[in-house]
């Protein structure tokens, strides 16, 4: 790999590509876990994607009384770290992942193939942070799925990386997929008095220091980057989708104990 540094940068990213392709097919021979993507392509957060994956399981059973026979959406399904346990889970029910980094998309289109009730789809929509040379509005991007098509979505560390404007047209779209008596799980950065409180003692991971436009961020150069909501503004955006918040987790980013590290909204279709 030495010589690479002298070719071309499209040729050193496909070689970079088949050379981490290689290692995680052996990787695979020597009995690695398939579903688990080569560290390079993790394109969802710093956390340990195992754990991860299987605590946000238990949530969604514990929280949200998923069944196994259920059609779940993943906004902003990254390698898989969601679809990893959940195709141990949903042995009659069916998964579809939307993802803008198009390189996780293809990794998990190839590494799921033998489960047929799984699905992937790229949507190469802009974000400064995550993806800058995308080319769809995310405030005008329409989910490619009918009308009452999920009976639950999820969206973990999504709506963190997310303005006001982007964030009111997906929760809309998540209430035109969402069948009646489904749920939405969703995590958020969300302040109020106890958060407010946290950062106030310096006990916090962020400050969200900026405001901007209906949310709150903390680097307005690229502000993608951590994405804050007032806790009155994000229900209300929720309300005016036709989602009712229903139960709220907070989370330990506030500088006290949690399961989580980010707040837990769980939703239902209002009325």
């Amino acid at each position: 790999m030495f010589l690479s540094r002298f070719l071309p940068a499209p040729l050193r990213e496909r070689l970079r590509d088949r050379y981490t392709q290689a290692q995680y097919e052996a990787g695979v021979r020597r009995g690695a876990d398939p579903l688990m993507p080569p560290a390079r392509l993790h394109s969802v957060g710093d956390t340990d994607f195992r754990r991860t994956g299987d605590e946000f399981l238990q949530h969604f059973l514990e929280m949200t009384g998923l069944r196994p026979d259920e059609r779940v959406l993943d906004v902003g399904c990254g390698t898989g770290r969601m679809a990893r346990p959940l195709a141990g889970y949903l042995t009659s029910g069916s998964y579809d992942g939307i993802d803008i980094v198009k390189p996780s998309i293809d990794w998990c289109r190839r590494a799921y193939r033998r489960f047929l009730h799984f699905r992937f789809h790229h949507s190469d929509i802009y974000n400064k942070a995550y993806n800058p040379g995308g080319v769809a509005a995310a405030d005008a991007y329409r989910f490619p799925f009918d009308d009452g098509a999920f009976d639950f979505i999820f969206l973990t560390s999504v709506f963190t990386h997310m303005l006001a404007r982007d964030t009111r047209h997906y929760l809309n779209e998540i209430a035109r997929v969402l069948a009646p008596g489904g749920r939405v799980l969703i995590t958020a950065f969300l302040l109020d008095a106890e958060s407010r409180a946290g950062i106030a003692a310096a006990r916090t991971r962020f400050t969200f220091s900026h405001a901007l436009d209906g949310c709150f961020v903390e680097t307005p150069d690229i502000p993608e980057n951590a994405v804050a909501y007032e806790d009155g503004a994000f229900r209300a955006m929720a309300e005016d989708a036709g989602l009712a918040v229903a139960d709220v987790h907070h989370g330990a980013w506030r500088g006290t104990e949690a399961r989580n590290f980010q707040d837990i909204l769980i939703a239902r279709l209002r009325g």
